[in-house]
């Protein structure tokens, strides 16, 4: 049954008549900031004159980069020069009127810029201020720089991910951000926390999102081993099984699971097994477990291992690549991609990975040229400078 005929439709957005003011680049704050405008915030994202970083990353079509469009679909875009005392002015006047702000630049320079929480909260009191950086805003390691793939390095997270590739000593190369993606979910999910405690306070606060924190979270097992000596089993405990045509990924985890799997290989003696009959004596012989399924699995192809296996419960999936991830009709079922348009066409984004009975979570149409929306703004402001500064919201465009 589509979602559309399971949930009562709706036009309502969570987040409708909420103003951000989005000073972020690259991929962390751009994220975060997407995330809100599909919420139904009016998201205005500050750039300079020559566009922000990844407008010019590929994919590209008539100059127009489909890397841009998912991060910043749904978005206004607004030039100014920061630098500048106009520049300068226009933001405080905007901050007047927003409710939140993200930036990701590194820690100082929206000081420098007199454009700090401080500074512009003494405007708007109601202002959430949202700071992304790769170590936090103070300490010692505050103003080092920082991308995604150095926030990997440094968090124990490649080196982690490499003590499960056996036989190999030279980490991987990135070219993955988790460390962006998981970051700006964090700084929504404080958003979002510091919006219904400003229900109650009347008050904005400053939110300071770590990047080396966020990705030591991915880390669990890690954090603790870090913590107190745990021996590793012979072989991890999650990786490929081969097929007569491939690998397919197994995930045992339960009891019930490691029974199932022992029926589908046809070990149904190994359940009661003193070598694999317990959690800690399965783990210690997990070599042994596996290269057994490995007797059964090598003698069938990916399908038809899966197809055993899904009748029997057992978690596992061919390794897919993101293509064929996204032709899985689970997805259409879902419409988990959106159609959009920019200056170069039609492309395809993925929308937010949650769905709400009560709101509409899908993102707008269409992506914003560079400083499409300067002029209306500025005569937003010019008309505030002749009278007072306005205290309603400008609706969103969905």
């Amino acid at each position: 049954m589509p979602l559309s005929d399971k949930h009562e439709r709706t036009t309502t957005k969570a987040f409708a008549g909420l103003r951000v003011l989005d000073f972020s680049t690259t991929i962390a704050g751009p994220h975060c900031a997407r995330m809100l405008a599909d919420m139904g915030a009016e998201v205005i994202k500050i750039e300079t004159d020559g566009g922000e970083t990844m407008r010019t990353r590929p994919p590209l079509r008539k100059g127009c980069s489909t890397a841009f469009g998912q991060l910043n679909v749904g978005k206004k875009s607004l030039v100014l020069d920061l630098k500048s005392e106009e520049g300068r002015e226009t933001v405080r006047r905007l901050a007047a009127t927003s409710d939140i702000l993200v930036e990701n630049f590194r820690p100082g320079v929206m000081h420098r810029l007199r454009l700090d929480c401080d500074r512009l909260r003494a405007v708007n009191p109601k202002l959430i201020y949202c700071s992304i950086s790769g170590y936090g805003q103070t300490g010692p390691s505050a103003e080092l720089p920082a991308y995604a793939p150095v926030i990997h390095a440094a968090s124990g997270y490649d080196m982690a991910h490499l003590a499960y590739q056996p036989g190999r000593s030279r980490p991987d190369y990135c070219g993955i951000y988790h460390a962006d993606v998981l970051t700006g979910t964090y700084g929504f999910g404080a958003i979002a926390s510091a919006l219904y405690q400003r229900s109650v306070t009347g008050l904005g606060q400053h939110i300071d999102v770590s990047m080396l924190e966020s990705m030591l979270t991915l880390t669990l097992t890690e954090l603790q081993s870090a913590q107190f000596a745990v021996t590793p089993p012979p072989r991890p405990m999650f990786g490929p099984t081969e097929t007569a045509s491939g690998y397919v990924m197994i995930t045992v985890a339960s009891e019930k699971t490691f029974q199932a799997l022992m029926g589908v290989i046809g070990r149904p003696e190994w359940i009661s097994d003193p070598r694999f009959a317990a959690y800690a004596p399965r783990r210690e012989n997990w070599a042994e477990l596996m290269d057994g399924v490995e007797v059964w699995s090598r003698q069938l192809s990916t399908d038809a291992c899966l197809l055993a296996l899904s009748a029997a419960g057992v978690p596992a999936s061919a390794y897919r690549s993101v293509s064929e991830a996204l032709a899985d009709p689970q997805l259409a079922h879902r419409q988990a991609l959106s159609e959009v348009r920019d200056g170069g066409g039609s492309f395809r984004v993925l929308n937010v990975p949650f769905r709400m009975s009560g709101a509409d979570t899908t993102p707008a149409q269409t992506v914003a040229a560079l400083g499409e929306h300067t002029d209306a703004l500025r005569d937003e402001i010019g008309r505030a400078e002749e009278t007072s500064i306005p205290t309603g919201k400008t609706a969103a465009t969905h």
